[in-house]
């Protein structure tokens, strides 16, 4: 059973162990939870819906409740303190195209806001009803989940834009394909949410990002349906995939996506390296990801997110053992752990791991095998579950992400970690921060922080506390000329520093786009522009 106010199904757990209890209380002082509302109080709090009737639309407290927030730390204290204010006015589950088409229609006959929703797992407020004097109607795309067409000659599949992560993969894997595509949140997050907020999976250095899987679909706009066929390639004007990618739900509603595939391949594996420090790790990662390697993933975690790691894997007796082997090797407290996915045919895995070994040989890297990679696999889904652990134990856990060229990455860090870290020195409060890179390019890096500090005296206060952190680690991502989003996409959250990214005439251009499918301003106000 899917959790009402928290990350994923209620059997999943991934506990705290007593050694990361102690290592928080130490760096960041005791804690104490705050106190969680029951489902029956928030029940209460649901409105009388405004929506006329419809067959396909539900007014039922309960999935107007569970449809209310994503997966933000807003969303999160919103939920666990029931404080949730604004509920859709009711919840549409459409199994067809022709069925959200009819829903566009009866929103435009009723004046009525339409919300479109995935997974729900958004991190950047796409998905939350604001206050309206329109009623609300969230439009659900779960049961859109089916594998329509597959073309095996030019591997392209059409799927429903509704279908979750396993549900992908499974379709594709029954026919021996593969996506590709995973990102953290693949249990829940869908392949419609993925195009539209231009998500980016953990192995995108073998598949590519969203986009370069994205080979077209169908968007059911207010104007009417718009289909992209898909191409080869194409030099015929501006891209129309381009116009869906990062829409975020302002222009339509993507029913169908087709997306170009791979085989399964024949085999795969994921080796963890320590190298000695910062410095060398992180010029030897650009150095790898320079080559051009046939790798399906890298990712390089500082030396506090290193040692943080460490301790939640808990073994205490095992990761000793590790520690003196790194340090009798050269890689002591500076330590930085590299994680390498290598996938493709058993010749290319053996060649790309070899060509791999002999670049960080040379700036002094511990090679460990594929003990520890075995077990990020194990968890690669696992880590949104530890948010719960944290927070029983009186910790807030949020995330932030970014990506900048090579130049810039080490300072860029820098200064996010610092504008975290410092964040809540007037209150005397604490704050861990620690970063990894998880998508490498040529050009540059993706760079993907998490922070933790304690929580407040009641949500009022914990809440103003990641207003302060969440502004001042987005200026510091600003001024170090990164994206405000790497993979999250902009939503409500990040709406206010998309303008230093596109500028006055390309902010212009993307008002005119939705003006153009939207114009009453009816399909998700508010999200990716602020002042329409």
């Amino acid at each position: 059973m899917r959790k009402w106010n928290g990350w994923g199904d209620s059997a999943t757990e991934f506990p705290a162990n007593e050694g990361v209890q102690f290592f928080l209380q130490q760096l960041l002082g005791p804690a104490e939870a705050l106190p969680d509302a029951a489902l029956a109080t928030v029940l209460a709090t649901v409105p009388v819906s405004r929506l006329p009737a419809h067959p396909l639309v539900s007014t039922a407290p309960e999935i107007r409740l569970r449809h209310a927030r994503g997966q933000s730390l807003p969303d999160w204290l919103a939920l666990r303190s029931g404080a949730i204010v604004h509920f859709p006015d009711g919840v549409a589950e459409p199994e067809t195209g022709a069925q959200v088409r009819e829903l566009l229609d009866y929103a435009r006959q009723h004046d009525v806001t339409v919300i479109p929703y995935g997974g729900g797992t958004s991190v950047a407020g796409h998905i939350n009803p604001l206050p309206e004097a329109r009623p609300v109607l969230t439009l659900s795309l779960a049961r859109l989940n089916s594998l329509i067409a597959l073309d095996r000659e030019s591997q392209v599949a059409t799927i429903g834009a509704g279908a979750s992560g396993p549900q992908v993969e499974t379709l594709l894997n029954t026919h021996g394909y593969t996506l590709g595509h995973f990102p953290q949140s693949f249990e829940l997050s869908t392949l419609g949410g993925w195009v539209v907020t231009r998500s980016s999976g953990q192995q995108s250095l073998r598949y590519g990002r969203i986009e370069q899987m994205f080979a077209g679909g169908t968007l059911e706009t207010l104007q009417g349906t718009l289909d992209i066929p898909t191409f080869p390639a194409s030099s015929a004007g501006p891209d129309l995939r381009e116009i869906v990618l990062g829409s975020e739900g302002r222009l339509g509603v993507l029913t169908e996506v087709k997306v170009r595939v791979s085989r399964q391949p024949e085999a795969e594996e994921f080796h963890v390296f320590f190298l000695p420090d910062w410095q060398r790790a992180s010029t030897a990662i650009r150095e790898v990801a320079q080559s051009r390697l046939p790798l399906s993933m890298l990712r390089l975690s500082n030396a506090e997110e290193t040692r943080t790691q460490l301790i939640l894997a808990g073994h205490a007796r095992s990761v000793g053992l590790l520690d003196k082997m790194l340090r009798l090797r050269g890689a002591g407290d500076g330590r930085c752990m590299m994680t390498v996915g290598v996938t493709g045919s058993r010749a290319n895995v053996r060649f790309a791991l070899q060509e791999l070994k002999k670049i960080v040989r040379g700036y002094g890297a511990v090679a460990t095998g594929q003990l520890l990679g075995k077990k990020w696999v194990a968890n690669r889904f696992r880590a949104p579950y530890l948010r719960e652990s944290l927070w029983q134990l009186g910790y807030a856990v949020d995330t932030l992400e970014t990506a900048v060229d090579w130049p810039r990455v080490t300072p860029a860090i820098n200064a996010i970690e610092a504008a975290l870290r410092d964040g809540l020195r007037e209150e005397g409060e604490k704050v861990m921060a620690f970063t990894h890179l998880s998508h490498l390019y040529a050009q540059g890096s993706s760079i993907y922080t998490t922070y933790l500090y304690r929580v407040g005296r009641d949500y009022a206060e914990t809440h103003a506390r990641w207003e302060k952190l969440k502004r001042a680690a987005s200026e510091a991502i600003v001024q170090s000329g990164g994206t405000i989003s790497h993979q999250h996409g902009v939503g409500r959250d990040h709406a206010p520093y998309l303008p230093a990214e596109k500028g006055e005439l390309g902010m212009n251009a993307l008002r005119a786009l939705c003006q153009h499918f939207d114009p009453e301003r009816r399909l998700n106000p508010g999200k990716l522009l602020l002042d329409e």
